[in-house]
């Protein structure tokens, strides 16, 4: 009951709208890229450090506001975001530049320094000098808003496949590198651009949601990078402006590679992961500049948190396995304090009561995302993965009793069926924020 009346009172402080402020947005951006001598986030048999930078892990910063609510969204060049502590240094952080809601998303790039839940020997100087970063990112787009419109565009572009290959007999096989560009399903293809402009007219931010593993690069690269969407950024802000900040945002990639996966260096690697890049921001390119943003008369920001109570899939044993996995030199440190209860921190965002937003820790199959899009009651629905906490994988029900890597190995902590869940309580939030769904029966709204 706590839990409810909590999620009640973010709705009704959500969906009060104070007349007649319209939407207004900031960006900032912070370098994040970390010394070389970090150990790499992704694969099990890259026992080496980083060596250096290939090219620079950024933080990027939106902060949108209507009336006295604000949202800000993160995002991060990195495999997972940040351990619960240092997401709660964000939070508090962000109320103290009056924003209410805010959204910590990474790329998942496999070429980034290896982020934990909690650090044998206290959280390493990058990592805080980069929340210090992404603090002053938050105050300065807090304290820079601008009129801004808003507009949504649509294309579709094919830059990877789906990596579980089920076969006829009903067995599962790894399909991790497709260079011939065989046809896999399912995927989607979907390129979902939200564009943000100034009052003027002139681009502002480029908000770009697709789903692909940031892979391109495999265990022997030893450098920092951010894989494709690095790429993606660069092409987009190339060609829009100077004073355009570009974001990608992950969708749900759980069961998708990129074509060119774990390219060996010695075979262009690095080129391979410009074509990836380069596909993708040349159509988000060709949508963004179609796009015709507007000022919406009644604008308004709305969103619920909820924290959902999951149970571990495993017996305690195979949690262990699937956990010491993940955290690395932090398993028995961090392992004591784990019961085989979860709360799952979801938040689903509503803008206009035209875009919705949708949060998962994690990284789920592909199928939610397609299968989020289809269900959501308003025309744009946004899926954004990796998001506010790292659960490991969240296969479909079907998937999970096939099998395969990410479906029921030891990286899939949680019980089956968590991803269904989430996207189920993202569709009964946004139908809440709509007024179409009530906490109370018929009968008490008839008496009022």
């Amino acid at each position: 009951m706590r839990l409810l009346d909590c999620i009640a009172l973010a709705t009704l402080t959500c969906n009060y709208l104070a007349p007649a402020a319209g939407l207004r947005a900031g960006v900032a951006r912070v370098e994040i890229t970390p010394p070389a001598g970090e150990r790499m986030w992704g694969y099990e048999n890259r026992t080496k450090p980083a060596t250096g930078t290939l090219d620079p892990l950024y933080s990027r910063v939106l902060v949108l506001e209507v009336d006295d609510v604000r949202v800000g969204l993160v995002t991060v060049d990195l495999g997972r975001v940040f351990g619960p502590a240092s997401l709660d240094q964000l939070r508090t952080a962000a109320r103290r530049f009056q924003i209410s809601c805010l959204l910590v998303s990474a790329s998942h790039t496999h070429a980034g320094p290896i982020v934990q839940d909690a650090y044998r020997d206290g959280t390493p100087m990058w990592e805080r000098k980069a929340l210090n970063g992404i603090e002053d990112s938050l105050k300065s787009a807090s304290e820079n808003l601008a009129d801004a419109r808003i507009g949504i565009g649509y294309g579709t572009t094919y830059i990877g496949h789906n990596r579980l290959k089920v076969n006829e007999d009903g067995t599962v096989s790894w399909f991790e590198v497709n260079q011939t560009r065989i046809p896999t399903a399912p995927v989607d293809p979907i390129v979902s651009v939200l564009r943000i402009d100034k009052a003027n007219g002139r681009p502002m931010a480029i908000l770009v949601n697709y789903s692909c593993h940031p892979v391109v690069f495999g265990p022997d690269n030893l450098k920092y990078s951010a894989d494709y969407p690095g790429v993606m950024t660069r092409v987009v802000e190339g060609a829009l402006g100077p004073d355009v900040m570009s974001f990608f945002l992950q969708g749900a990639p759980g069961d998708i590679n990129p074509y060119y996966a774990v390219t060996p260096l010695e075979e262009d690697a690095a080129g391979r992961r410009d074509w990836t890049g380069k596909t993708l921001g040349e159509e988000a390119v060709r949508v963004a500049k179609q796009v015709q943003t507007e000022s919406n008369p009644n604008p308004s920001i709305q969103f619920i948190e909820e924290k959902l109570p999951m149970h571990i899939r495993w017996n305690i044993e195979g949690f262990r396995l699937g956990l010491k996995r993940f955290l690395g030199d932090a398993y028995d440190q961090y392992v004591g304090n784990i019961s085989t209860d979860i709360e799952l921190p979801l938040a689903t965002v509503l803008i206009n009561k035209q875009i919705a937003l949708m949060t998962a820790p994690g990284e789920p199959f592909v199928d939610f995302q397609i299968n989020w899009r289809q269900r959501c009651p308003v025309p744009h629905a946004f899926f954004l993965g990796y998001t506010n906490g790292y659960f490991g994988y969240f296969p479909t029900i079907r998937m999970a009793s096939l099998g395969g890597y990410g479906a029921a190995s030891a990286s899939t902590w949680l019980e089956v069926g968590a991803g269904e869940r989430m996207v189920d309580r993202a569709i009964v939030h946004t139908y809440e924020m709509l007024g179409r769904l009530s906490r109370e029966p018929e009968e008490m709204r008839r008496s009022h």
